[in-house]
């Protein structure tokens, strides 16, 4: 699972890892961006044993936005399949901002770190926020190693409003039996999203962890609109790439 942060991510990881032909590593092992220099030796190592039927996953949402890392997992292994969730790129944005605050409560505002002049609707690209909601660019990097065919993208939204369905789709594309359907979630009002019935290790539900489901920063429409306009030219070459229209607008 390659991509994008705060798409969803950890819930496809969560919820993949339910089926018995699926092993996952739990922590995001960052090797293709940040532990390279380790070698494949020790990302092997951190690998959960499997059987050869089944399949082992890995999921670090920052490969999708480093420019080694399609080089780099093409040369371990041409075959690969990726896996990548996106979401609405301004709500995607709002939600990563979200998260920084939680952390660092004196950053600038929302407003402040999106434009480099708001009045001109000068939108800053070098902001990690902004720019990993710029999909377009970032496949390309991907489809000068891989087809189009090995990479499945997961739509954020409709993970939230049918997981079964979404995690249907995730199953055909890495080859494996319908396991997990309707039957393994019930929707947590609290949350606002999707939890799973049973989780792998256990009988009882499991739901994401405290930081999922944050109450979004308020930003003003206005914003938000001039967003959509800087957006909308990047969706628009994302869906003709991909052949799927995720209707962010």
């Amino acid at each position: 699972v390659v991509g994008v942060k705060k798409g969803g991510t950890r819930a496809v990881l969560e919820f993949i890892r339910v089926h018995p032909e699926v092993r996952a590593l739990g922590t995001e092992p960052h090797f293709f961006d940040r532990n390279y220099h380790r070698g494949l030796e020790w990302y092997r190592s951190l690998m959960p044993r499997t059987l050869d039927s089944q399949i082992t996953v890995e999921k670090t949402p920052s490969y999708f936005v480093t420019k080694e890392a399609p080089r780099r997992i093409f040369n371990m292994s041409r075959d690969t399949k990726l896996i990548v969730v996106v979401r609405d790129p301004v709500t995607r944005a709002i939600s990563d901002y979200t998260q920084t605050l939680s952390k660092k409560p004196d950053i600038p505002t929302f407003e402040g770190l999106t434009f480099r002049n708001r009045s001109l609707g000068l939108v800053d690209t070098s902001w990690n926020a902004i720019r990993i909601g710029m999909y377009a660019v970032h496949l390309q990097s991907w489809l000068q190693y891989f087809p189009l065919s090995q990479i499945h993208f997961v739509s954020g939204e409709k993970l939230i409003t049918d997981p079964a369905g979404e995690m249907g789709k995730v199953q055909d594309f890495l080859g494996i039996k319908r396991v997990i359907t309707d039957k393994h979630f019930y929707f947590n009002k609290t949350k606002g999203f999707p939890c799973l019935k049973k989780s792998e290790s256990s009988g009882l539900p499991r739901c994401l962890g405290k930081s999922k489901g944050r109450t979004h920063v308020q930003i003003d429409p206005e914003v938000i609109e001039q967003l959509r306009d800087f957006y909308r030219p990047y969706n628009i070459k994302f869906y003709e790439t991909v052949g799927q229209d995720f209707r962010w607008e």
